[in-house]
């Protein structure tokens, strides 16, 4: 497995490119799944994610090819597909291959899926979805570690309902979504999820014909079509690549430009980077963050969009650990989102856990040492401690710091970063 070797010590300055965002790449290559028309997408960020996500709908007989010339853009024609199954072999790494049951129930009238794996942040349930889809009129049994999923006999589409999540759920408003757009009738998802990947999947939906309302609010009507066509769409850039790189910055100080980051996506974050004394501003075509010594250390509580985000928490982390003073982190979304403090106190970090509860004081200075990523968010989370810790830090089982981030340690060294990966 590849490790990250990083020297700290040094400001962050110049300008980064954001990619695109993994979670709305992977909803919408699964999007392509509902026509038989091209789909093209373009600034598809370069995953280890997307190339599961991909391997998963060619296996399904779909053509999707990159560009060779602009490899961030990807054409689906799924108009070939000829096995609606994701089997567990190619979808036990990834959660979002849940996302495939949806639109192949819609298009198709069955789908097989594996029960998904991903980060092991806590439970994420399934049954949501399972519930939803049933309410559609589809006819789902759990059997052997699989999503069976089927339309009752003599019918052809699913049907519009109204749906209520017990919870608030991303991938399952994005399944409802999808499904919606191909069913007979008006669907109208109540306490929806408001990320923005959402709405950038509404988005390429629309172009691709479907009828869609209120898409980043709480509730979302989807008036049935027959059919979708394809269409040319561009993936909105990566918030939480954009907040790693915000906190980064602001911890290791310096002046960097991030090109094609939405300011507009990132508003509890920059208020909390603002208050801990960073200079954050929305420039044409991007965003500027410019950090000046210690900050101070902030308090917050990770909700749902447009809240804080969970998928912030440990890069905000990592500021803190070596901010002025003390503060206190709630974790509302994952019961198992703390594992990446006890590599952090390796580093010297000082933090206690109660409950839900991270209670840190700021150190000067960390100090770099051997530790070992636990999940996606955590490994980004090291590398900025990485980057203020005096010496060297090694950064083990990167595979997941790849799942999520394109080329993450060249564009560090491309701000003035002294980080490597080391091939094993």
């Amino acid at each position: 497995m590849d490790k990250l070797l990083v020297k700290g010590g040094r400001t962050l300055n110049g300008t980064v490119t954001i990619s695109g965002a993994k979670n709305a790449a992977l909803p919408e290559l699964c999007a392509a799944l509902l026509t038989a028309d091209t789909v093209t997408l373009e600034n598809v960020p370069g995953l280890q994610d997307v190339s599961t996500m991909l391997k998963l709908i060619r296996n399904m007989g779909v053509v999707a090819d990159r560009n060779k010339d602009v490899p961030s853009t990807i054409t689906i024609d799924a108009g070939a597909l000829t096995s609606p199954e994701a089997p567990y072999e190619l979808v036990k790494t990834m959660r979002a291959s849940v996302l495939a049951l949806g639109p192949l129930l819609a298009r198709f009238g069955e789908a097989t899926v594996s029960l998904p794996g991903g980060c092991a942040i806590g439970s994420r349930p399934v049954d949501q979805h399972i519930k939803g889809l049933q309410a559609m009129g589809a006819e789902i049994v759990v059997e052997h570690g699989y999503m069976i999923a089927k339309l009752p006999k003599g019918t052809t589409r699913l049907k519009g309902c109204s749906i209520t999540t017990d919870m608030v759920t991303v991938t399952g408003t994005e399944n409802f979504l999808m499904a919606a757009t191909l069913a007979e009738g008006e669907t109208i998802l109540e306490n929806a999820a408001q990320e923005p990947e959402i709405g950038d999947l509404a988005e390429l939906l629309i172009k691709m014909g479907a009828k869609i309302e209120g898409q980043g609010t709480r509730r979302i009507r989807i008036q049935g079509v027959e059919r979708l066509h394809g269409c040319t769409h561009q993936v909105v850039a990566d918030r939480i690549e954009t907040g790693t790189f915000l906190c980064a910055v602001a911890a290791t100080g310096g002046d960097v430009t991030l090109l094609h980051a939405r300011a507009d996506h990132q508003d509890a974050l920059v208020d909390k980077l603002r208050e801990a004394g960073a200079t954050v501003t929305a420039i044409e075509g991007g965003m500027r963050i410019q950090s000046h010594g210690r900050l101070k250390a902030q308090s917050f509580r990770t909700t749902e969009y447009p809240g804080f985000a969970t998928d912030m928490q440990a890069q905000f982390m990592a500021l803190n650990a070596v901010s002025h003073g003390a503060a206190s982190v709630t974790e509302t979304i994952f019961e198992n989102r703390f594992m990446h403090v006890n590599e952090m106190v390796r580093l010297g970090a000082k933090i206690q856990i109660e409950g839900k509860v991270a209670i840190m004081e700021g150190v000067e200075k960390l100090s770099g040492a051997s530790v070992m990523a636990t999940d996606l968010r955590a490994s980004a989370s090291l590398v900025i401690a990485g980057l203020v810790a005096d010496g060297e830090t090694l950064i083990e089982r990167i595979y997941h710091l790849d799942r999520g981030y394109d080329q993450m340690e060249a564009k560090l060294r491309g701000l003035g970063a002294d980080i490597e990966r080391i091939k094993t």
